[in-house]
């Protein structure tokens, strides 16, 4: 839809958490005790699958790189959230936007890729399990987490660039960050190119993932329930549900927040959606694979007596 007054924008202005004036200082209290968990936790992750030679494997490979890119993915977003809580600057450079929206995106697919690699990974582990040595083997891993992160970058570089070619309109982002949605809503006119090319990499990023986990735990389900002892099924059982957790919580929310009809009555319930793939769900990734992990509970006990003793 076309409107008037076009004029050229070079800043834009959250709205932010602006309809819960009154609890932002609460917010800001939650939202930063999250953020410190959250780098705390991945960092945590990362550095005890280097230290442990007992987790060099494919899958705490991918879990490290996936920690790595929450982390990068939580410094795009909550730290100028957290700034205008408590009351610094809610404009933004169009520069920046472009920025923020480029690497938010780029960590987002990567993140996305991740998951559905892990849920390969598994499947190659549970289905698979004499030759996943020779399948997934190191390089195969490094071309695979490479591939990933570079695809991201790239599908978020050809929607930023498409998204801030538009004209703008209007000045004020009914958001807290730079977010496709938002950002197209300031937009002068929106050809049906950009609609086009939205909707495309919503469903590469979204769908297409959610589809190959789907037949991929389907088909790792089918192979467990053969699985003779009830003893042994709920072994292998238990080396994916740390992962399968984190996939229907990040692919749920987010499908939630793509895909859901434009409404205007909506906003606050958006910005609410996005507070948990954008906050929560990265710490989400610490959280379940230490509570409900065996190998990285038993890891850190080893590096924590360790440092005791020492």
């Amino acid at each position: 839809m076309k409107r008037a007054n076009c004029t050229e924008v070079r800043e834009f202005v959250f709205q932010g958490f602006s309809n819960f004036q009154e609890h932002q200082l609460t917010l800001f209290i939650i939202f930063f005790a999250l953020y410190i968990l959250t780098l705390t936790g991945n960092v945590i992750i990362v550095t005890i699958i280097r230290i442990d030679h007992h987790l060099h494997t494919p899958m705490y490979f991918f879990l490290s790189v996936l920690s790595t890119s929450e982390t990068f993915y939580s410094l795009v977003i909550i730290p100028r959230m957290l700034g205008s809580l408590v009351g610094l600057s809610q404009t933004i450079s169009l520069e920046c936007c472009g920025t923020q929206l480029f690497f938010f995106l780029g960590f987002g697919i990567t993140n996305c890729f991740l998951l559905a690699v892990m849920g390969y990974d598994r499947y190659v582990a549970i289905c698979n399990p004499l030759r996943y040595s020779v399948i997934m083997n190191w390089r195969v891993c490094v071309i695979l987490a490479s591939s990933v992160c570079a695809t991201g970058f790239l599908l978020s570089l050809v929607q930023a660039l498409a998204i801030f070619r538009l004209p703008f309109c209007n000045t004020l982002i009914k958001h807290f960050f730079c977010d496709v949605r938002p950002i197209l809503d300031l937009a002068c006119t929106v050809p049906v190119i950009n609609q086009v090319l939205t909707l495309v990499l919503t469903l590469m990023v979204l769908t297409a993932p959610a589809i190959f986990l789907f037949v991929s735990y389907a088909l790792i389900i089918s192979t467990i329930l053969k699985i003779a002892s009830s003893d042994g099924w709920k072994k292998t059982f238990a080396t994916c549900s740390s992962h399968l957790t984190v996939v229907v919580i990040h692919y749920g929310c987010a499908s939630i927040v793509y895909f859901k009809p434009k409404s205007e009555n909506s906003k606050d319930q958006d910005q609410l959606l996005s507070v948990t793939y954008t906050v929560i769900t990265p710490l989400l990734n610490p959280v379940v694979y230490s509570l409900r992990n065996k190998e990285v509970q038993d890891a850190l006990r080893k590096v924590l007596c360790r440092k005791s003793l020492s």
